[in-house]
């Protein structure tokens, strides 16, 4: 990462009738990174890409891609993938990209030659004059990336890109993602899937009902929560831990126990508690996952806390 910004948006917000579905959004996203938009279904995230593709405008704000608040002057440098797909299904694999290739400028050798090249890394170059009806769901979203992706865009935005997929497509989906952050594409994507998210993503946001949440690297944001998790190995059974007073629940798998402290609790406390009764052969500290942090600001109740009252939380 640099210390270059390829998307800035200050206190952006927008509404539909009586709904808000943006809420004084900022965001800045540094060159190189993998930035995830995080939250649940209907919380804003789609809203707020369009809004960077200019596809609709903000009631309020400012939106910056790559240094400019033109799109028109910066398109040809900034993929798309849309949360609603948009390949033609008669039209042929390889065909699908010299379109979209020209119509991002990209010059007809370089693009013959960028054709073959992305067909054989997705695994599709098989397919190439087949028709995209043919494809399976996971190969079309593969060319879809490809299409995003044809004339090198310096910014990538996907929007829900692992929506409907299988876990082997996510897989083969999540690699080319890393692939292009590798040969120094900065990306930003929207998603629910929160495993998924902290595997790919530098930074986060998390956003509910318009708002929000959190922003940070995702080691920061990780860190803000309080560690309840503990994996327990000892040399007996131990099977008295479960009554420690700041243990919240004790799950055995095999010769280990998963336990949970009360909200609060310290794990040095418990630590200290342990070793006065038994020889401790693992401790190991878990840190929540997002999903867990996910849950935690916007969980059951569907209500989640502004940013700055939830810097500090137990998990």
């Amino acid at each position: 990462m640099t210390d270059e910004v390829v998307v800035r948006i200050e206190r952006v917000s927008k509404s539909f009738g009586s709904v808000r579905a943006v809420r004084e959004l900022d965001l800045v996203v540094a060159a190189g990174c993998v930035y995830g938009i995080l939250g649940p279904n209907g919380a804003g995230k789609t809203t707020a890409i369009r809004m960077m593709m200019d596809i609709i405008a903000p009631d309020t704000g400012r939106i910056e891609l790559i240094g400019s608040p033109d799109l028109s002057t910066v398109k040809d440098q900034v993929g798309y993938l849309p949360e609603e797909r948009g390949l033609y299904r008669k039209m042929r694999v390889a065909e699908t990209l010299r379109y979209f290739g020209s119509i991002k400028g990209v010059p007809t050798r370089q693009l013959k030659h960028a054709i073959a090249q992305r067909l054989e890394e997705a695994g599709l170059a098989d397919w190439a004059s087949s028709r995209v009806e043919e494809l399976s769901k996971g190969m079309q979203q593969k060319l879809q990336l490809l299409v995003a992706t044809i004339a090198d865009p310096d910014l990538l935005i996907l929007d829900e890109p692992f929506a409907g997929l299988d876990p082997v497509n996510v897989e083969a989906l999540t690699r080319q993602i890393l692939r292009l952050r590798d040969q120094g594409c900065s990306i930003l994507l929207s998603t629910h899937m929160m495993a998924q998210a902290e595997r790919l993503c530098d930074s986060v946001m998390l956003i509910h009902q318009g708002r929000k949440v959190l922003d940070g690297p995702v080691a920061e944001v990780l860190g803000r929560y309080d560690p309840r998790r503990i994996i327990l190995q000892t040399r007996d059974e131990a099977r008295d831990v479960g009554d420690f007073p700041m243990v919240e629940s004790v799950a055995i798998n095999g010769a280990t126990k998963e336990v949970m402290l009360a909200e609060g609790a310290s794990y040095r406390d418990f630590l200290a508690e342990v070793i006065k009764h038994h020889d401790v052969l693992r401790f190991e500290v878990k840190r929540p996952s997002l999903n867990e942090v996910f849950l935690t600001l916007v969980g059951a109740s569907g209500q989640a806390e502004p940013a700055e009252a939830s810097q500090r939380a137990s998990l």
